[in-house]
């Protein structure tokens, strides 16, 4: 995965970085092109080397954690194999998509973390650009008050010029504890979510989480998270 270069997105990156009260939001917004890189191809032939396997194979997702049920076009219950009870039926995701996921996160977080090892199961298709809105404002208008809802604007334009957000599947990566790299101590609250325009070969990719800055600081977490207030006004 190629990282696409965006001033508009570094300037975001860099108001996105909030001292408010006790917590502190750090968040990331990064474009990529779905164009195999460095290691892309080893890992995608890898990727696909199991017997029978194709990029084309269906895996099953989890449900949002957003919220419970399935994205708009699905039915919300099937009947299971036996044809006497119900069950929810649950999204799917193809083994190709799965891969630029996977690429997205080694490229977002190496060399410090590998997601190789991913599996469908930790990612989730959210229902729509509506609900994933809602989500983000939710968390970051919560923590941040009216300095993200100064910001709001600019983040979702930016995202929609680069991404197209009518166009996207949207994904999400909720993994267990052992495997988020969020999941230290002092954090607070953390999403990641992947805006996947199949048209463009492109992937957006919002991160974000909010901390304790105490512990940040004892840690040493947070001291690359710096921003100078002529940065902070850079959109305003």
């Amino acid at each position: 995965m190629k990282l696409l270069e965006s001033s508009r997105f570094e300037a975001l990156n860099r108001a996105l970085s909030i001292n408010v009260g006790d917590s502190k939001i750090v968040g990331r917004i990064e474009s990529y092109s779905c164009k195999m890189a460095g290691n892309d191809k080893q890992f995608y032939k890898k990727f696909n080397s199991g017997e029978g396997t194709t990029p084309r194979d269906l895996q099953a997702l989890s449900p949002p954690q957003s919220g419970f049920g399935v994205s708009p076009g699905h039915s919300q219950y099937s009947r299971s194999v036996s044809g006497d009870e119900e069950s929810p039926l649950c999204d799917t995701i193809s083994r190709k998509t799965l891969f630029y996921l996977i690429a997205t996160l080694n490229s977002a977080f190496q060399p410090d973390y590998d997601f190789s090892d991913a599996k469908s199961h930790e990612f989730s298709k959210e229902p729509s650009v509506v609900w994933v809105m809602n989500a983000i404002d939710s968390n970051l208008s919560t923590t941040a008050g009216e300095q993200y809802r100064t910001l709001r604007p600019h983040l979702w334009a930016a995202l929609e010029d680069e991404i197209v957000l009518t166009e996207c599947d949207i994904y999400s990566y909720n993994p267990d504890l052992t495997s988020d790299p969020f999941s230290e101590d002092g954090s607070l609250w953390s999403f990641n979510y992947f805006f996947y325009n199949k048209k463009l070969k492109r992937i957006v990719f919002f991160s974000c989480r909010a901390i304790n800055p105490f512990h940040a600081m004892d840690s040493g977490i947070g001291s690359d998270f710096t921003v100078d207030e002529e940065e902070e006004d850079e959109f305003f």
